[in-house]
């Protein structure tokens, strides 16, 4: 029996939220400032990378990668100094009217090279302990060979617009769906060991991306939001440094990548002004 009350009880609650409610309202958020933080969880598309040198000039096909996940633990996903060791999303975003944002975010995905992969082999290098590694246009990627990874991260400054409809509003919070379209920067931080040259791991600018996304927004009492989103995208980097004593060596590569996003943050809303009541009082005729 009391399970009943209870049940029913939740049930009139349920209508009285959802009688209250409106389906695809009009959204008024013109002039929202908001920002977030969050995580990601990416994939990769096989790519071929070209390798250049002063004594080597060759490109592994179809080499496969993954991203890397930082196994949960609150103090490293919340700690102050190591927030950024996960793959995280950061965005700050501004509503030019009530369906269109534009926004600038910093996507940190990590991508890996899959070590001890065999994979084809065109072109030459001069070192013939290296070269002799290449058995009928193939390399086996071993460490020694290469360890290739933007684990730094893979960085993707970009800005983005964001076009959003309102589907849900009720007393305390309000759903939207959102699509968007992006462009930005390639920033990693490349670890790459190559063929027994001591190991590169710096920040340098080395192409560019593309993205398109879609996603849902629950805003919480117009304040605080939760985001889920499905990203996909395009990079190419044409200037990878693996070398950081050369001037010449250099990698690029190409890449499709897809990734699912979630966010917390924050909404602002702009102030009302005050409007003063004796402002619009008609003087009293004599």
């Amino acid at each position: 029996m009391k399970l009943l009350r209870t049940y029913s009880f939740l049930i009139l609650l349920l209508t009285a939220f959802v009688a209250r409610a409106e389906w695809f309202p009009e959204m008024q958020r013109k002039g929202n400032f908001f920002g977030g933080w969050g995580w990601n969880r990416s994939m990769y598309t096989n790519s071929d990378i070209h390798f250049q040198g002063d004594d080597y000039n060759f490109t592994l096909l179809n080499v496969q990668a993954k991203d890397r996940q930082t196994q949960f633990e609150a103090k490293t996903y919340f700690g102050l100094k190591t927030l950024t060791i996960p793959q995280t999303n950061m965005k700050l975003g501004y509503f030019i009217n009530d369906h269109i944002a534009i926004t600038a975010g910093f996507d940190h995905m990590k991508y890996v090279m899959v070590q001890n992969q065999s994979v084809s082999f065109e072109g030459s290098i001069d070192d013939k302990t290296y070269m002799d590694m290449v058995v009928n246009d193939a390399v086996k990627l071993t460490p020694q060979f290469l360890t290739f990874e933007h684990t730094d991260g893979l960085n993707y400054l970009l800005s983005e617009i964001e076009f959003y409809q309102g589907i849900y509003s009720g007393s305390f919070m309000d759903i939207s769906a959102y699509g968007a379209f992006g462009v930005g920067a390639l920033m990693p931080k490349s670890n790459v060991k190559l063929m027994g040259y001591p190991r590169n791991d710096a920040y340098h600018f080395a192409g560019f991306g593309t993205n398109v996304k879609c996603g849902a927004e629950v805003l919480l009492c117009n304040h605080f939001y939760v985001r889920g989103e499905a990203k996909c995208g395009y990079i190419n980097m044409p200037g990878i440094v693996t070398r950081s004593e050369s001037i010449s060596d250099r990698a690029s590569q190409q890449f499709g990548f897809a990734a699912i996003d979630f966010m917390i943050g924050f909404n602002i809303t702009p102030r009302k002004k005050q409007v003063n009541p004796l402002e619009n009082t008609s003087p009293t005729a004599g």
